[in-house]
């Protein structure tokens, strides 16, 4: 067994009580565990500041100086010592709440400190508590280099384990490695790279005496979380590739050429052109497809997959449409139905409240090859659901679906169909490229003719006024209204009061107008009812929460109103925004916000007021919240933890660790060169040996 498996609680100064708040609190069961928690941050212990230099912007501090004077406030538990400390440009207060009795034995009046903590100001005065105070005797007792600074839990502070605790400890095991770490990278790739050595990377990371060696060390540490990231996604990718084979569509036939000269219901624009030629050239290859196809709210991606669910039938196979909501899926049926309602192509929808007889006379259709166009939703997945010969499938707005999901269809022919997955959440490339990069990737990043983008602006929600005298207008003139309110989880039953007050509050601002509302809570069927209730035009002013966020399409919806949108991340204001600009009039998305924001929050609404594009805000999001917000990135994509990488600042070296990865998976697609022994070893430890599903899409 490896050194590096030690458990913790045989690390000097651990011991199995502390060994267990670090497995709870940290994640922490291994030496090698304990050598990869990194510090978040350093501290320069070579300054040695001035008290009158002290201000805000300093989160700690050295100070060298006298104590004067030791005074003490309280009684019993309230009691706090405080010592008056100077170095001649000013005075500050040193505090402790507890060991009042050991301070006053060990530090004395007049002599020469070195003093350390976190200053904060105090009714106009400046003050550390519990600071770091050691003896200064000499220019060598002074602190050098760089202290690193360890995230921690309450807890582990409760037992003594700070970030100072945590360093003493993470020397006594770093010492334990006698000078030697096993090399975690083969020796092409770190000469490639240009990186150091695994141990002086970890030994810098810990221990910085430059900052060219913290820079150095960083860079290896970085290199190496992204590499292994690419490397796991290449490797399967290759496999794919070299693998599985895929049915041949060679032929475009009466099906696509017919419903393009006759049915098209407007010309497509180049972007769509674009990616229905890099699927048709996928699918005549003879390799299975595997395809990501990205396009904003509104860019015609349906469009495209229908005219490619018709080359699949024109070479003879079934296809399917699986979606994430009952609502979206018979959106799609409609859709379908009715621009092919003069071909003859049988087209079904099967979702979980389709009927026991309806269900009979689908799975029968299905097995007989009756049916060409199945759409649904999940229930398109169980078993009794047989195809006679599926080759196409579709998956609309795919981070609903978990990957295990999405593997069941390919169980469903005797080879696995082409796939197209279609999301209109915009991913930035370096997301793309970590979490969806065993997928090709297409971008649809032009509107169709006659779309106008949609007016963004930003109101105090103080001032409703002029806002419903607009919305009223609106409503004149034939449109609809949504109005959107939030739905945090931890507060649901406040935010459903707040839709509630909402609900009663519009209608009683608009009597004469029909008013309905929607949240997460209804049944599907109730949900079914308010939406085509509002598709009809039955309802002018729909009050929802974000449940209306996905897919639904209802033209003639022209404003979107979002409550409290500081309480909405980026990508799920683009999100909404999507519902309205469906048709040809003029749309107008409004975010109502109180005037107190945070400086974040109005970066976020000015992107959104200057932006239409996904691409942008996707990017922007990233940059603001990071990526572990991004929905579906934990069940989709990033197998292993980023513990020092960030996928959005560190995106030059995911370049170049993709950019080395590809050259060695084109040299050596299954890692079995001598050399790369130590590759495929450290990608099994990092998966844990579980079932990757990377490779289904």
């Amino acid at each position: 067994m490896s050194v590096l498996q030690t458990d913790i609680t045989f690390i000097p100064g651990i011991g199995p009580k502390r060994a267990e708040i670090l497995n709870k609190e940290i994640d922490v069961f291994t030496l090698n565990d304990l050598l990869r928690w990194y510090p978040y941050r350093y501290i320069d212990r070579s300054r040695i500041y001035y008290i009158h230099e002290i201000d805000n912007s300093l989160a700690y501090i050295q100070l060298k100086g006298q104590i004067k004077s030791f005074e003490t406030f309280g009684e019993g538990r309230r009691k706090r010592l405080v010592a008056h400390f100077t170095d001649g440009t000013g005075f500050v207060d040193l505090v402790w709440f507890q060991g009042i009795k050991f301070v006053e034995n060990k530090y004395k009046v007049n002599q020469e400190y070195i003093v350390f903590g976190k200053p904060n100001l105090f009714n106009g005065k400046w003050n550390i508590a519990h600071p770091e105070v050691d003896p200064f005797l000499t220019e060598t007792d002074r602190p050098d280099g760089f202290m690193p600074m360890y995230t921690t839990t309450e807890k582990m502070k409760s037992r003594y384990l700070n970030s100072k605790a945590l360093h003493k400890i993470i020397e006594g095991a770093f010492g334990m490695l006698k000078g030697k770490l096993p090399e975690s990278l083969s020796k092409d790739v770190i000469k490639d790279a240009n990186l150091i050595t695994i141990y002086d990377a970890v030994e810098s990371i810990h221990f910085p005496t430059t900052v060219a060696k913290l820079q150095e060390a960083e860079y290896r540490l970085k290199f190496e979380e992204l590499f292994y990231i690419q490397l796991n996604i290449l490797r399967y990718t290759a496999y794919r590739k070299d693998k599985l084979k895929g049915f041949i569509f060679n032929k475009v036939g009466d099906n696509l050429n017919r419903f393009y000269k006759k049915h098209l219901p407007f010309s497509l624009t180049n972007a769509q052109k674009r990616v229905i030629r890099e699927i048709r050239k996928d699918t005549a290859s003879g390799k299975q497809m595997n395809r990501l196809l990205q396009g904003d709210v509104g860019s015609g991606k349906t469009l495209v997959a229908m005219m490619c669910i018709l080359i699949a039938l024109d070479n003879g196979f079934q296809t399917c449409v699986m979606a994430p909501t009952e609502i979206l899926a018979s959106q799609h049926y409609e859709t379908f139905s009715s621009m092919l309602s003069e071909m003859n192509i049988r087209v079904e929808l099967l979702t979980g409240s389709t009927k026991k007889r309806e269900r009979e006379d689908i799975h029968s259709g299905l097995e007989s090859g009756q049916i060409d166009i199945l759409i649904g939703t999940h229930a398109l997945i169980e078993d009794v659901v047989q195809f006679n010969n599926l080759g196409f499938v579709v998956i609309d707005e795919q981070h609903r679906f978990g990957v295990a999901q999405r593997a069941k269809l390919w169980t469903k022919n005797n080879q696995p169909p082409h796939v197209l997955v279609m999301t209109a959440t915009p991913i930035p490339r370096t997301l793309a490229m970590t979490v969806y990069g065993d997928l090709d990737v297409s971008v649809i990043d032009e509107l169709p003719p006659g779309r106008k983008p949609v007016q963004t602006v930003h109101r105090y929600d103080k001032k409703r006024g002029e806002l419903y005298m607009f919305i009223r207008n609106q409503i004149k003139l034939g449109r609809q209204v949504y109005i959107v309110y939030p739905l945090i989880e931890e507060s649901e039953t406040l935010d459903l009061k707040n839709l509630e007050d909402g609900f009663v509050h519009i209608q009683e601002a608009f009597p004469e107008f029909t008013v309905d509302k929607m949240h997460g809570r209804m049944k599907p069927s109730e949900k079914e009812d308010v939406m085509q209730r509002f598709a009809k035009g039955e309802t002018q002013i729909m009050v929802s929460t974000t449940v209306i966020e996905v897919g639904v399409n209802v033209p003639n919806a022209t404003v979107m109103v979002i409550e409290s949108a500081q309480r909405f991340g980026l990508s799920q204001l683009h999100q909404l925004r999507g519902r309205v600009g469906r048709g040809a009039d003029q749309s107008y998305c409004v975010l109502l916000t109180p005037y107190e924001l945070s400086s974040d929050t109005r970066k976020r609404i000015e992107i959104m007021t200057e932006s239409n594009d996904g691409f942008l805000i996707a990017e922007a999001d990233l940059k603001l919240r990071g990526p572990g917000d991004l929905e579906g990135t934990q069940q989709s994509g990033i197998p292993f933890n980023l513990r020092i990488a960030d996928i959005v600042k560190d995106n030059d070296i995911l370049y170049k660790a993709r950019e080395i990865a590809e050259k060695l998976i084109e040299e050596d697609p299954n890692l079995e060169h001598p050399n790369h022994a130590v590759l495929k070893k450290q990608l099994s430890i990092l998966s844990g040996n579980r079932y990757d599903w990377s490779r289904i899409s």
